[in-house]
């Protein structure tokens, strides 16, 4: 419990919401990339970049733009840093048959075009990061697309 000293700590559905996606539009990641449900709790501790955000139970989210099933336990934690999300803990993705544990995900290239996902032995996979983006995110993505293209 160390860890979470001194964090700020945020209760409820609602506030929890907007913490966490406060949280993945300051570090750099599209809203849609932790999908989290029915959140109770959520703390951040900005010394250390540990965070953490539970949940009433544990989630399944379908994502259709990289067709992977990833599961969220009912707490998952992190340290973060602009761009990057490491150490994670509760988060899985199906990758054929088997339950991969995810512990970092990643945007590397300046124009944010892909995201990486890494697991515990650092085998990564990238994906397009419009995959993540909410609908509202997706849309002002292809305008500013739209935009560099005529310019």
């Amino acid at each position: 419990m160390k860890e979470r000293e001194g964090a700020e700590i945020v209760y409820g559905s609602e506030e929890c919401y907007r913490h966490s996606i406060e949280l993945l539009e300051e570090l750099g990641f599209p809203k849609g990339v932790l999908p989290l449900q029915d959140l109770v709790e959520c703390g951040r501790v900005r010394e250390t970049g540990f965070v953490w955000m539970k949940q009433k139970a544990p989630y399944e989210h379908f994502f259709e733009g990289t067709n992977t099933r990833v599961s969220y336990a009912a707490e998952v934690t992190g340290y973060v840093e602009k761009f990057r999300m490491k150490k994670m803990t509760g988060i899985k993705s199906k990758q054929m048959l088997l339950w991969v544990p995810i512990s970092e995900m990643s945007i590397e290239d300046p124009k944010g075009k892909k995201i990486l996902f890494k697991t515990p032995v650092g085998i990564g996979k990238s994906f397009p990061i419009i995959a993540f983006m909410t609908p509202e995110e997706k849309e002002k993505h292809l305008l500013l697309q739209g935009k560099e293209i005529e310019e």
